[in-house]
């Protein structure tokens, strides 16, 4: 039904004739439309009945040829992004009991607390320091005071506000040492405190660089966490069904017979700071072993795992590295440093990263791990290593006496027999000591192997520094804080320096890297150490391993940086996608 397009007499004289102008433009527009269509129609009933035919299947032809010419031009202007929705099913050994920052000492309990907590700062795909519950911080010109502001209308799932008091609740709780945290150590001697709802204060006793890494640890909500006791607090149902800051919030959990948790679902986040993840859902799956792990992920019961090898993997450094450890107080010959160049240079450090663990590794001979901005120190090339060994000895005046296997030093009156390493009961430790032991046996020396289990080694062989040789693997933060494992005030038990290694010079650039707040002038001092340590051989280092983490070839988005822990593959979770949508470019949105 068509509407009359005068206007009434109540409208201005301009309005009705542009009224008027319109409703005959209307008019004029029909008319000539149908005349042409009018025309066509008889022009085609004017051909003979093959002729038309012909006709219409080139009009069919041209019709779909247009579409088809204007779909694809729409295609290649759109541009593909993430979509929300989608799940993950993933495996992990062992299970959780500890999803708390907290009192997370398990992978398990790690892993699920990076999903559900959020820090201060967090980490990027690259492995840098990123804002996350912070909107900005500053640092005092003495290095001793970090002033944290936070972001606006932040929320925990319970949609309780984030506020600087959660924040001091945190720290001041894993300073309480009737709580006994894990993270005891790293905020001891840190005072804390709220100057308003949005901004909180650090103040430490000396300059800390690796200190804004510690500010990823995540925050409790207080109002829920206060009232609770010590005592109370490991056994609180918040354990496991925690209230999060983090990208994902636990649904549900079952347990077996035995009550350890079997599996968790979790879902999206709509009030994590740095918005809601793409991933709607991802399901956990605990076991009870490597083997059973592998198995699932094989069958399709899971779809991801770490530290299973298969045809798709992404890879990255770990923040490891491992060697021989030498003890010159057990064995005054390890003292000599052209014995421990010698040992050094005799292992084939390619064939073990190839044979022994199958490529996923990188051979190193300094006591940073790969992955960082710090120069490696080159790997020895050698056609024959155990001649190029042999021959470091010689020049020093060793003497190797095949009757009883043992070099010899005339000089000095000491020599270097059979050599005894000690390390942890696990396959790739065995493995790679194994093959340690047939590079030195090409030097005429006689290796014997002593396994332990690793909280038998720790306490028993490690502490007392009862070992002469140890196979062993240091754990390096992010920050590559190396003081706890190379400066001279470390090498007795609680200290990590297990070479016993001492120079007043690296201790003096162990001790300029914690305090210098000028990146370009740390990077210098940590290449100064790595390069100095690597020269004196106080250890054989050997290979820092690669990061392993099996996922599904449509799981898109995932960026690893170095890993420390293997909760940190999830840095970058909320951004992982499955499924992606086609729009024009200017309705691109990038995450926060």
């Amino acid at each position: 039904m068509e509407t009359n397009p005068i206007p009434s007499n109540k409208v201005t004289l301009r309005s009705k004739i542009k009224a008027y102008l319109s409703f005959l433009s209307e008019r004029l527009t029909r008319y000539q439309t149908l005349k042409i269509f009018e025309s066509i129609s008889d022009q085609v009933r004017r051909l003979r009945a093959g002729d038309r035919i012909i006709f219409y299947i080139l009009a069919v032809f041209l019709i779909i040829a247009s579409f088809t010419g204007l779909y694809t031009l729409e295609q290649s202007l759109l541009v593909q992004v993430p979509a929300y929705g989608g799940s993950l099913t993933e495996g992990i050994i062992g299970s959780p009991r500890f999803i708390n920052p907290l009192l997370a000492i398990t992978d398990a309990d790690r892993d699920l607390t990076k999903l559900t907590y959020a820090g201060l700062m967090g980490i990027s795909g690259t492995g840098s320091l990123v804002p996350v519950l912070a909107k900005s911080y500053s640092v005092s010109p003495d290095g001793k005071t970090y002033t944290f502001i936070l972001k606006k209308n932040i929320r925990f799932s319970d949609e309780t506000p984030i506020s600087s008091s959660d924040v001091v609740f945190t720290v001041q709780k894993a300073q309480d040492t009737g709580l006994k945290s894990p993270e005891y150590a790293n905020w001891s001697g840190v005072s804390v405190q709220a100057i308003d709802q949005r901004t909180v204060k650090f103040t430490l006793t000396k300059p800390y660089t690796p200190f804004l890494g510690l500010t990823t640890l995540g925050i409790l909500p207080a109002h829920l966490w206060q009232g609770i006791s010590n005592e109370e607090f490991p056994f609180s149902n918040l354990e496991t069904n925690p209230v999060s800051s983090g990208p994902f919030v636990i649904t549900s959990l079952s347990r077996d017979a035995s009550g350890l948790i079997q599996d968790i679902q979790l879902r999206d986040n709509k009030y994590y700071a740095l918005g809601r993840p793409y991933l709607s859902t991802i399901h956990f799956k605990f076991f009870a072993g490597n083997n059973d792990l592998a198995l699932a992920l094989a069958n399709g019961s899971i779809e991801s795992a770490y530290g299973v090898s298969t045809p798709f993997v992404h890879t990255t450094p770990y923040a490891r590295v491992f060697g021989v450890f030498w003890n010159s107080n057990q064995n005054k010959v390890y003292a000599r440093i052209e014995v421990r160049k010698a040992l050094s240079l005799a292992i084939n450090r390619s064939q073990i990263v190839k044979n022994v663990l199958g490529g996923y590794a990188t051979p190193i001979m300094g006591p940073i791990p790969p992955g960082t901005k710090i120069r490696q120190v080159p790997i020895p090339q050698s056609d024959n290593p155990t001649a190029k060994a042999a021959n470091i000895l010689e020049n020093a005046g060793w003497r190797y006496n095949g009757n009883t296997r043992v070099w010899e030093n005339k000089k000095t009156k000491q020599t270097l027999g059979a050599i005894t390493i000690r390390t942890s009961n696990v396959p790739e430790l065995k493995s790679v000591a194994s093959a340690v032991r047939v590079d030195w046996e090409k030097l005429g020396i006689t290796v014997n192997i002593e396994l332990y289990e690793p909280g038998d080694l720790s306490q028993n062989v490690i502490r007392p520094r009862k070992y002469e040789a140890l196979l062993y693997g240091m754990v390096i933060g992010r920050d590559q804080d190396l003081y706890a494992f190379w400066d001279s005030h470390e090498r007795n038990d609680p200290g990590l320096n297990i070479a016993l290694y001492a120079n007043k010079t690296v201790d003096s650039l162990l001790e300029k890297v914690r305090t210098n707040l000028d990146p370009v002038a740390r990077t210098a001092d940590l290449q100064k150490i790595e390069d100095t340590i690597a020269s004196e051989y106080p250890a054989v280092f050997i290979y820092a391993p690669s990061f392993t983490y099996a996922i599904p070839k449509n799981l898109y988005g995932v960026e690893l940086p170095q890993i420390t822990s293997p909760a940190d593959r999830f840095a970058t979770i909320a951004t992982w996608y499955r499924s992606t949508d086609a729009v024009w470019p200017f309705f691109v949105q990038k995450k926060k």
